[in-house]
């Protein structure tokens, strides 16, 4: 179903199309925690460092994909709010061909260059090998993630936000499944782990890209428009890019953060990798208010609806706001309990894991805002914005995170 944000309700549009969004994206965490919870029930503390430490390298090359993908899906909503069927065809097309080969080059480039990867990353000697094991594997999803990302964006943009969310779940439920099989019945470590995510992820790759090809053929290209227009791509490269950079930066920052903590060792290691999947699973609701709030804006923007777009902000402030004031009171209260069923054994790993949930939970309002803006200016054709913001609050947070951990 397409969901057209330009009329009706601005609340109840803007919480049904978030809702199959967020379910999915709780989904995809959901089974981001199931790998950490069994490789490090099963596998003990160094085994969930290094898959901790790959999770956060693979959430930095996965954001470029998303970024490119998220610049694309606004041109596609600005198109569809005009109702300009041909650049839309055209854009979709082209776009799919800038992200394969950015796709392609990348995947090339984290291969050649893994080595010196594990040395940014600061990765200790006793981690390092389960976690070259772990990313040569994974690093073979790439091509799967990439592919999702650009054809849920996509259907996302047109107001489809319920058949990403079947295949993201078909994929979880097939990753916990496949992570059991492997780490607990074959006994294949770490490997096995990376091994369940790769298959999981081309499931649902493929399985987007057949439903593409089989239910949306009015959205390919006619064969007369097979061809290179540089006004399209010159929009597409407009929003993509700096979206792209935008993305980029804010994981960039967290990958320094993560080689900050791989200097403090595996026990460190090991907290941070429960506690950051327990954070990302907390706020990344907010996050898809976001997004949809992004194809709103970006629906009525092209149809000139300016006071509709500030009523939706309102609407959606009000709703960031109250989410936030909930989950950051339920992970500061619990944060202990959520620690502990991902590691036991270790009441060092459990407490300093909990320090960190303390200290973030308590801010979960402040990225609230900061995605709803980020989705604004990318709707509005200005995601220059979005980098300066970007740029400002990760750039803050690293400073401070080598600043503060010296005192």
């Amino acid at each position: 179903m397409y969901r057209d944000l330009t009329r009706g309700s601005i609340s109840r549009s803007l919480i049904l199309f978030a809702l199959p969004m967020i379910a999915g994206n709780l989904l995809q965490q959901f089974y981001n925690i199931a790998d950490t919870l069994i490789v490090g029930r099963a596998l003990g503390s160094g085994a969930l460092a290094a898959g901790g430490s790959a999770y956060t390298l693979m959430t930095f090359l996965n954001s470029i994909f998303l970024g490119l993908s998220m610049g694309a899906g606004a041109l596609f909503s600005i198109y569809r709010g005009r109702d300009d069927e041909r650049s839309l065809r055209l854009g979709i097309v082209h776009a799919f061909g800038l992200i394969l080969g950015v796709t392609l080059l990348l995947n090339a480039a984290v291969y050649l260059f893994l080595e010196p990867i594990l040395c940014f990353l600061r990765t200790p000697e006793s981690v390092a090998p389960g976690m070259r094991e772990y990313l040569r594997i994974i690093f073979v999803g790439l091509l799967a993630t990439s592919l999702y990302n650009y054809l849920s964006c996509l259907l996302r943009a047109l107001g489809n936000s319920t058949v990403p969310l079947v295949f993201l779940a078909v994929s979880a439920l097939l990753n916990v499944g496949l992570d059991l099989i492997f780490v607990l019945v074959f006994h294949w470590g770490i490997a096995g782990a990376a091994w369940a995510t790769v298959l999981a992820q081309w499931v649902s790759g493929v399985g987007m890209l057949g439903y593409f090809l089989t239910k949306c053929k009015h959205l390919l290209p006619k064969k007369s428009e097979l061809h290179y227009e540089r006004c399209i791509l010159h929009e597409i490269l407009q929003l993509s890019a700096l979206t792209c950079v935008q993305q980029s930066i804010m994981n960039l920052g967290i990958l320094m953060v993560q080689g900050l903590v791989n200097s403090f060792g595996p026990i460190v290691m090991a907290a941070f990798a429960a506690a950051v999947k327990i954070d990302a699973f907390a706020y990344m609701p907010v996050q898809d208010f976001g997004n949809a709030f992004s194809v709103f804006v970006a629906q009525n923007f092209s149809a000139g609806k300016k006071d509709r777009i500030r009523a939706g902000m309102k609407s959606d402030g009000i709703s960031v706001a109250g989410f936030c004031a909930v989950i950051s009171t339920a992970v500061c209260v619990f944060a202990k309990t959520l620690m502990q069923i991902f590691v036991s054994g270790s009441d060092e790993v459990v407490r300093t894991g909990v320090q960190y949930l303390w200290i973030e939970g308590m801010f979960y309002i402040g990225i609230g805002i900061l995605f709803m803006l980020y989705g604004y200016y990318r709707a509005v054709s200005r995601p220059g914005v979005s980098v300066v913001l970007t740029v400002i609050s990760l750039g803050t947070r690293v400073m401070l995170a080598y600043t503060l951990s010296a005192v």
